[in-house]
């Protein structure tokens, strides 16, 4: 198994050329999204992420692996399958939190959870792993042999204590793994300069603290309705995330199973996270 190569070449003629030139092999792409448990609104931010996904038409599978993700199902632990459950016709949720370390090898490292992932859920074409800056750091921050390192996504708001614990999981990035690039979602309202300032202010530390970058960072109004059409930013940002994806290429991938469930019938990704 390799590393995946360059996927944009030159540049798609719109969204739906350059998703057919990201997912033309049969892969996977992992996203991590950095969990904040001073966020009053962070199941609003995940379930933007999958909206805008299932808008892309893309497989999803959230994994919660986060402080305030689901404890799994008894099965789960045995076979991460029996714990994947349908949010929508596009979407699946993994309750995780406390399951990634019962993959932990002696390095530290629980790449094997991720392999599990693909094993259970292989028609999926997403996994959002939602987790600590310590579980993702596991996860992902070795940049083991056929699966690169992605640019992890991290949540805040304008709160003070969002904007400490943001900051302290860059650090443990940069201190742990050598990882200085992240982009940012954050929950604030449209016409507040807060947001901007939380932005500025965490790029700004990044560069001069950590000698990092924050490659884009993007502003989320909580009290939008969740059937309004995405913002071009979220969806830009989205389109980053895929990009800069770690990326499980195999040739043994199956297709998804169709799936029957009806949207209307399922609970949304925010609910689950809640």
């Amino acid at each position: 198994m390799t590393h995946p190569p360059r996927f944009r070449r030159t540049m798609p003629t719109d969204q739906a050329d350059g998703l057919r030139r990201l997912f033309a092999s049969r892969a996977v792409r992992f996203v991590p999204v950095v969990s904040n448990p001073f966020i009053a609104h962070g199941g609003v931010l995940i379930e933007r992420l999958c909206s805008v996904l299932e808008e892309m038409d893309l497989d999803t599978l959230l994994v919660d692996a986060s402080e305030r993700g689901g404890p799994p199902k008894e099965l789960a632990s045995f076979d991460l399958a029996e714990g994947i459950e349908p949010l929508s016709t596009r979407v699946s949720y993994l309750a995780a939190r406390g399951l990634p370390v019962r993959w932990v090898d002696s390095r530290g490292s629980t790449r094997a959870f991720l392999d599990a992932v693909v094993d259970a859920a292989p028609g999926s074409q997403v996994v959002l792993v939602h987790g600590t800056a310590v579980e993702i750091v596991r996860m992902f921050g070795r940049g083991d042999l056929g699966l690169s390192r992605p640019r992890p996504v991290v949540l805040c708001d304008t709160g003070a204590e969002a904007l400490k614990h943001a900051y302290a999981a860059l650090k443990i990035f940069a201190q742990r793994a050598d990882w200085l690039t992240h982009d940012l979602l954050i929950a604030a309202p449209p016409a507040s300069a807060q947001g901007r300032t939380v932005a500025h202010a965490l790029a700004d530390c990044t560069d001069r603290f950590l000698g990092g970058v924050q490659h884009a960072a993007v502003v989320i109004d909580p009290a939008e309705a969740p059937t309004a059409a995405p913002a071009r930013a979220l969806v830009q940002l989205v389109e980053f995330l895929l990009e800069a994806a770690a990326v499980f290429d195999s040739e043994d991938l199956q297709p998804a199973a169709p799936r029957a469930a009806q949207r209307s019938a399922l609970p949304s990704p925010r609910q689950a996270y809640l």
